[in-house]
């Protein structure tokens, strides 16, 4: 793993510390609150890459407003949001926009990514815990609604002391993509 050093960002929702890691070609972001490694248990979120959802503000997903969410909590309480960059579920833009193809066509986001031949979640967080080893962090209040996410961090040696649900506004772009996270993956919604 290749790490950057620490650098100020500025933005909409306070002062940051990010840092990079590059994890052979796969490079993700650690964006922390100023006052970050002085918590014991700091807030933190694993947020997945979403180019359409967080570049564009696609409807069709949550993961623009989890994101932002995630951004003011940290900001006003302290914590930590790693940019996992695994782009739909780890299938790739090109795959992504293929599935988006296949939802269109009235397949759910499970179904679309099995029908490309993929499992319905190709995630791999080892990185994560590389970064979170790295930073230091020993307990966690974990942003998240995925229950894969808990597991993952469960199977570390860092300790879950809560678990801060992301639930955001629901629109009729995303409504049948949020129940089919809830019913068919697990999702806390």
């Amino acid at each position: 793993m290749v790490e950057s050093k620490i650098a100020n960002l500025p933005s909409r929702f306070g002062k940051f510390d990010i840092k990079a890691y590059k994890d052979g070609c796969q490079e993700h972001l650690a964006i922390m609150s100023k006052n970050f490694s002085s918590i014991e248990a700091p807030l933190v979120r694993i947020h997945s890459e979403c180019l359409t959802g967080d570049s564009i503000g696609s409807l069709k997903c949550d993961c623009n407003n989890q994101l932002n969410l995630a951004l003011e909590l940290i900001s006003k309480e302290g914590g930590l949001v790693i940019y996992h960059r695994q782009e739909g579920r780890n299938i790739g833009l090109v795959n992504k926009v293929n599935a988006y193809n296949l939802q269109d066509q009235g397949f759910n986001t499970v179904e679309a990514n099995l029908k490309l031949g993929f499992k319905e979640d190709e995630r791999d967080y080892r990185a994560i815990d590389y970064i979170l080893k790295n930073l230091g962090v020993k307990k966690m209040r974990l942003i998240t609604n995925n229950p894969r996410k808990i597991d993952f961090i469960e199977s570390t040696d860092i300790e879950i002391v809560e678990r801060i649900p992301a639930i955001t506004k629901t629109n009729k772009f995303n409504e049948n993509y949020l129940k089919t996270k809830k019913d068919e993956l697990g999702h806390f919604l």
